[in-house]
């Protein structure tokens, strides 16, 4: 019993010697978060034609889309059509959207696109991709948003080749024992 009265004794007595040195740490640290120098990162300068607008190329699957934002109402035209037209599902406008509002910056560009190639998820998911890089290019302070959504990365996924000796990539053709 005495000996664990004593080794609580001793604990107290450490952490009141810890938290007098407490302030001085915390001085310390403030010194040194006083000393480092913030460092500013140099943006590149936006990329913009005569016309006043950017263009980047997107895409997804077999669809490749060709994409030229500048300021605007917020219409978006693809292959010459309203995007209610030419992507009926709301779905399809959702997906096109989403680079204007993870920057919020809905209803501020109008954007002209020419697809070609693949389905319309395809055609989407490309002009989604454009978009995001002709934003960049135009505002390059919304790089790191985003980026963080996933926006600037293609999408590489494609449809597997058909094998020689296979009905389909990888499905075999069916067996029969007689």
């Amino acid at each position: 019993m005495a000996d664990e009265a004593n080794s609580l004794e001793d604990l107290k007595d450490l952490t009141k010697g810890a938290a007098a040195d407490a302030p001085a740490a915390v001085e310390k640290g403030a010194e040194v978060i006083e000393a480092a120098e913030v460092i500013e990162v140099e943006l590149p300068d936006p990329v913009i034609d005569n016309q006043g607008r950017s263009y980047a190329t997107g895409k997804r699957k077999n669809a490749v889309a060709r994409v030229w934002i500048k300021p605007g109402s917020g219409k978006v035209t693809v292959n010459g059509k309203d995007q209610e037209i030419y992507f009926a599902r709301p779905t399809l406008r959702l997906v096109i959207s989403q680079p204007f509002s993870i920057s919020e910056r809905e209803g501020q560009y109008d954007v002209v696109a020419t697809v070609k190639g693949g389905g319309l998820s395809g055609q989407a998911g490309a002009v989604k991709h454009g978009i995001s890089q002709a934003l960049t290019k135009y505002e390059p302070a919304l790089r790191s948003v985003v980026k963080a959504a996933g926006f600037l990365t293609r999408d590489s996924r494609t449809v597997e080749r058909k094998k020689y000796g296979r009905a389909k990539a990888r499905r075999s053709f069916q067996f029969s024992k007689r």
